[in-house]
């Protein structure tokens, strides 16, 4: 592991999880057949949730791109960790660290949109399901996901534009597996790391924003199903928004958490773990999470999995 001259490099060292070889190796190895599940389970949503003609309204639309932000999000650190472990070299050139801090902040705002936009459209389906299809139709879905990735691209670069005006002048050394904001501000050894406040205090406000309305959203959707008289109403209800609910919950939850918590210079593992958590569980579980009470989901992936044919034919989101 390179630990020479860390001041003056260009670089930085990710520390990792451990610097015992065995350890290096299992860690690559666990890591690598997650990300493998991780890109074969959102790949699979993105695919039938396209081919499939019976998956075409607003909830699977959104769904697909839950997939792809989630397929971006775990690329975006699990490779270069992976790599990093297996040749016992944590080192990440200044280039591939501004393009973490950018994709990763990007990716991650756009989840928690994209998680408030899947809230809204539960909260329109079953509280309004006569208008459901004129309140989001293909127009406003259209632009409803525009907003989500324009919006995350605008968090990245404010983040990233703050994070890497700051002068580093300390051991150039990241306790973490990837280059982490608020790693690197431990870095600053002047006050340009307010920059990188007033743009984490912005989105911090925004956040609980989407948070409140995710909320207000779904005390609606359970007084509402609460009062559906049929048995089978409720369960087909509950099945599409518990799925949604404990996406939200366990990611805004965990993201929290390992933001305002104090940063270490010697984290532990309990630390390491929490940021397993919100960066690497997320988008590992939403495809079982989504699927698993879902029979559409299951019908299609088996069609998908025995080699069936999927028939297309003009759906209300079939040009989205």
């Amino acid at each position: 592991m390179i630990m020479a001259n860390i001041t003056t490099m260009s670089g930085f060292l990710l520390m990792g999880f451990s610097d015992t070889r065995e350890l290096q190796i299992l860690h690559a190895l666990l890591f690598l057949v997650m990300y493998l599940l991780t890109l074969a389970g959102n790949l699979i949503i993105i695919t039938i949730t396209t081919l499939d003609q019976h998956l075409q309204s607003p909830m699977y639309y959104f769904l697909k791109h839950l997939s792809l932000v989630d397929l971006s999000f775990i690329s975006v650190t699990v490779p270069k960790s992976i790599d990093n472990s297996l040749m016992d070299d944590g080192y990440i050139s200044h280039g591939q660290c501004i393009l973490q801090v950018f994709f990763f902040t990007s990716l991650a705002w756009a989840e928690v949109a994209i998680l408030t936009v899947m809230s809204y459209d539960r909260y329109v389906a079953i509280c309004f399901p006569l208008h459901y299809e004129v309140i989001l139709d293909p127009s406003t879905c259209k632009w409803a996901v525009i907003a989500v990735w324009l919006s995350g691209s605008i968090t990245g670069i404010l983040y990233t534009a703050t994070a890497f005006s700051i002068t580093f002048c300390r051991a150039k050394i990241i306790h973490q597996f990837f280059c982490d904001v608020p790693q690197l501000l431990k870095l600053s050894c002047s006050n340009g790391y307010l920059g990188v406040i007033g743009v984490a205090a912005f989105t911090s406000v925004m956040a609980i924003i989407c948070f409140t309305s995710i909320v207000l959203s779904y005390i609606h959707i359970f007084s509402t199903v609460l009062r559906i008289s049929s048995a089978e109403g409720r369960s087909k209800a509950f099945s599409t928004c518990l799925p949604h609910l404990f996406v939200v919950s366990f990611f805004l939850s965990t993201g929290i958490f390992e933001f305002l918590k104090p940063t270490s210079d010697s984290p532990t593992a309990f630390d390491l773990m929490i940021s397993i958590f919100y960066t690497v569980m997320p988008p590992a579980l939403n495809p079982i999470i989504y699927s698993l009470r879902n029979e559409a989901m299951k019908g299609a992936f088996r069609k998908l999995l025995w080699g069936g044919e999927f028939t297309r034919k003009k759906t209300f989101l079939s040009w989205c």
